[in-house]
């Protein structure tokens, strides 16, 4: 049979045409149901592939009042802990046979009103978000209204969403207490801003343990900078403005503790010999490191098959109060907090 003469998209009538079968019949192939016998789905298949038939999943939706997108949201994608996190989101949904529209703010509230605004255009099942620093959850009430779900991760914005956190403190907690258990005594928090939630509470567990240990942290130990990489580098020198300096840090994300060791590198130290490093996140990175790095694991992959799952189940259920859920951590020690202290560094 030859195909239809050029013109404009392979519609459904077309396939049921040739097949000569209903619409009705060829639509539940698409839709997969289980009513088509074998021997009519093998047809109409080979007729969809024949005539190059592509799905219109947009009118599909318009017609049963829903979506098969999910946005998501990140703050951070040059970060390679959101690569890992987007990857796990786009896994877990695709297997549940949506779709992942992504954006990303570069950690900028306004950019993330702009990013909303567009992706809700487009309809979206459900929102995941990872907010910008900054983020104000009473700009973003009258923008989402009550119309789409949405699991915030990482930074709360209240409670009024499906929030999925990390263990920050305990986190935070056990890295202060492993570098404590190597003998230092001046522990630094680098890295993060302390507006930001997940700063905040990794503060608050290396602040709990050190004061468990009867240390008092002073103010200097304290260095904010941006998140990232290349900020964690050109702040280094505030760790060795006033003697005696520190001898360890607890960094914010494995981000801001790698280009702590490359800062560490510029001025003659070495991570894991003169100063002690540890992270937070566990990027595939941080293994392979030179030197690997000390960090507090969060399975960034894992964690975001478990936004996806969550943001599925509020899609089922949509009436349940919102639900705060805490993923755990574990501390996995390598070499770049194996410093030696001399006698009067500890």
């Amino acid at each position: 049979m030859p195909l239809p003469a050029a013109r404009g998209r392979v519609t459904l009538t077309d396939i049921a045409d040739a097949c000569d079968l209903s619409r009705a019949t060829v639509s539940l192939v698409l839709r997969g149901s289980p009513l088509v016998n074998a021997q009519t789905r093998a047809r109409v298949e080979a007729e969809l592939k024949r005539q190059g038939y592509v799905y219109h999943r947009g009118a599909a939706n318009l017609r049963r009042k829903a979506s098969n997108t999910v946005a998501l949201v990140i703050n951070d994608l040059s970060n390679p802990f959101f690569a890992e996190f987007a990857a796990g989101v786009d896994e877990a949904l695709g297997a549940a046979g949506y779709v992942t529209l992504l954006g990303s703010t570069g950690e900028s509230s306004e950019r993330q009103q702009a990013v909303l605004t567009s992706l809700l255009e487009h309809d979206p099942a459900g929102i995941i978000l990872s907010p910008a620093e900054g983020s104000d959850a009473a700009r973003l009430r009258p923008l989402l209204a009550s119309r789409t779900p949405m699991l915030v991760f990482n930074r709360t914005l209240g409670d009024e969403w499906d929030y999925l956190a990390l263990d920050n403190a305990r986190g935070a907690r056990l890295a202060t207490e492993h570098l404590l258990a190597q003998g230092h005594r001046r522990i630094a928090f680098f890295g993060g801003h302390g507006e930001s939630s997940s700063c905040s509470e990794r503060r608050k567990g290396w602040h709990a343990a050190l004061t468990d240990a009867g240390i008092a942290p002073e103010p200097q130990w304290i260095v904010e900078c941006a998140p990232t990489r290349l900020e964690a580098a050109r702040q280094t020198g505030a760790l060795f403005v006033r003697d005696p300096a520190p001898t360890a840090a607890v960094c914010y994300n494995d981000a801001v503790a790698l280009g702590l060791i490359a800062g560490l590198s510029t001025r003659g130290r070495r991570a894991g010999h003169d100063f002690a490093v540890t992270g937070f996140d566990d990027i595939p990175e941080a293994s392979v490191s030179a030197p690997p790095l000390t960090t507090v694991a969060v399975d960034p992959r894992a964690r975001g098959r478990q936004a996806a799952e969550l943001i599925l189940q509020r899609l089922q259920d949509p009436s349940t109060p919102a639900i705060t859920t805490i993923a755990p951590v574990q501390l996995h020690v390598r070499a770049s907090s194996q410093s030696t202290l001399s006698g009067d560094a500890a």
